[in-house]
């Protein structure tokens, strides 16, 4: 009996070092909100996954050339870029959980578009007004929103992990969509009367429901998702101020007058003039950075990715749904991992050593002739491609003021997507041409020269300096970017006990 109490003690032990070391510890302590919106990103990216399997294929049975597909791409982005920046600099005034209700009424709409309509000038007009991912990936402002959601309910503790699970989930999201979508179209063509257009056009009944349920999710979020707003004492306390701030400048009018106008003090405006001039000498260098990224992103897309092995290859849209849902799965676990990598050997370091073998994979993969080292490639690239995005998302999170978030997020979104936008059109015109490879060795390459440049420009980058001061030596180490000890199972069962108490 001794021994079993024993063995079940052990076992609880394991249990709980393992449920805080992945993190789901923080995800439940952070609370309801954090699930609403890991959800609401997840059902959006199952939409997109859908979509991104058949977006193409889609355009090609509705006769686009080749050409046109990259161009409408390309224009779906910009749209993004103008509709993103604004959102994302409005968002934390209009309220967050509003800006999201509005995204998932966008994807009612523009899935509906999509279902009963074929011109092409059409199409591009609900892809760009409306949230339409022409590429696979998260488009317009709403990613950013979530991840300075998540940052704002988190602490600088918990938001590697909190983050992690975020992009853990939209994962998971996109590999069940791809699936459902593979599976779908093969369905809805062994139907009689049902050709693959039809087939197509049926699939963006998924884009519709999804958007219905990112609507729910808004609605169902807490006043905790918005930014802290002053209070009213604060607020009149801070006129008062500003009232007896004027009355003494009004005591100084006649000497002001007296002054030439050189010497008069000039009021400046930022171009972003929510962000700080601080933060902005950091963001630039990561915006310079992501550029690069971004391009070689926007050059071999899911969409495009997906597009090449089916004009290599000639798979069945069900073979090809199985085996992009299972690189997404692959991305999946690997994402598990990146909250507690970020822990132990940090932030930078998690974003460039998981990011740069996925990169070489990019390099390769127009190499192998045959099925199977393709598809490697693509398992390699697609499995590690995610576990920089939440380690992204906590540096950008740790380095900028609280209240800056949402507009240094919404402003990185913007540039990432501007930046892939011209990525498209370059492969389109590649593809026309039979140079269809070359988009993955230029892309490749890129994605390399980012890896090597964050790493060199950010390894030692102070973070946490903006939020509250740490109160321990403990905490202290935690606010700079470098690994932490793992703890053994004896030390977290005794810091779970001592909790306890």
């Amino acid at each position: 009996m001794a021994s079993v109490r024993a063995h079940s003690a052990s076992a609880g032990k394991s249990l709980a070092w393992l449920y805080h070391e992945s993190g789901m510890s923080s995800v439940f302590d952070t609370g309801r909100d954090a699930w609403l919106v890991i959800l609401a990103r997840s059902s959006r990216m199952f939409a997109f996954g859908a979509v991104s399997l058949i977006i193409a294929l889609f355009f090609a049975e509705l006769g686009f050339t080749d050409p046109q597909i990259g161009v409408f791409m390309t224009l779906t982005l910009l749209g993004d870029v103008v509709l993103g920046l604004v959102i994302t600099l409005m968002a934390d005034s209009i309220g967050r959980r509003r800006v999201l209700f509005a995204g998932g009424l966008l994807m009612v709409l523009s899935g509906a578009v999509f279902y009963y309509f074929e011109n092409f000038w059409i199409l591009l007009l609900a892809a760009i007004v409306g949230v339409v991912s022409a590429n696979g990936s998260d488009v317009g402002p709403f990613r950013a929103i979530e991840e300075s959601m998540l940052s704002h309910l988190t602490t600088p503790k918990s938001r590697a992990d909190v983050l992690s699970w975020y992009v853990v989930n939209s994962s998971l999201g996109s590999a069940a969509g791809t699936e459902f979508s593979g599976r779908f179209i093969e369905a809805m063509r062994s139907r009689d009367a049902w050709d693959l257009r039809a087939a197509y056009h049926a699939a963006f009944w998924i884009y519709i429901a999804m958007g219905a349920a990112n609507m729910l999710f808004a609605f169902g979020m807490s006043s905790r998702c918005e930014i802290a707003k002053p209070s009213p004492d604060a607020a009149t306390e801070a006129a008062q101020g500003l009232l007896h701030d004027q009355e003494q400048d009004d005591d100084d009018d006649d000497d002001d007058d007296d002054r030439p106008a050189a010497a008069q003090p000039k009021a400046t405006k930022s171009r972003f003039s929510s962000v700080s001039s601080a933060t902005r000498s950091i963001m630039y260098k990561l915006w310079f950075l992501l550029a690069f990224d971004s391009l070689a992103d926007g050059m071999v897309s899911h969409t495009l990715t997906n597009y090449y092995l089916d004009r290599k290859f000639h798979m069945a849209k069900s073979t090809l749904g199985d085996i992009i849902s299972t690189s997404h799965i692959l991305a999946t676990i690997s994402a598990l991992f990146a909250g507690p990598l970020a822990r132990h050997i940090g932030l930078v370091n998690t974003m460039v050593f998981t990011h740069l073998p996925s990169s070489a994979a990019v390099l390769l993969f127009p190499i192998p002739s045959g099925v199977v080292l393709t598809i490697i490639l693509l398992f390699i690239r697609h499995g590690l491609n995610n576990m920089d995005q939440a380690p992204r998302a906590a540096f950008i999170a740790a380095v900028v003021k609280p209240e800056e978030r949402t507009a240094v997020m919404g402003i990185t979104s913007t540039m990432r997507t501007l930046a892939s936008t011209i990525g498209p059109t370059l492969t389109g015109a590649l593809a026309g041409s039979d140079y269809f490879w070359v988009a993955f060795v230029v892309a490749g390459t890129l994605r390399i020269l980012y890896d090597l440049g964050l790493w060199a420009m950010f390894i030692n980058m102070k973070l946490h300096s903006h939020e509250t001061a740490p109160q321990n030596p403990e905490e202290a180490r935690e606010s700079v970017d470098e690994p932490a000890e793992l703890p053994t199972l004896e030390e977290h069962g005794e810091a779970r006990r001592r909790e306890d108490v």
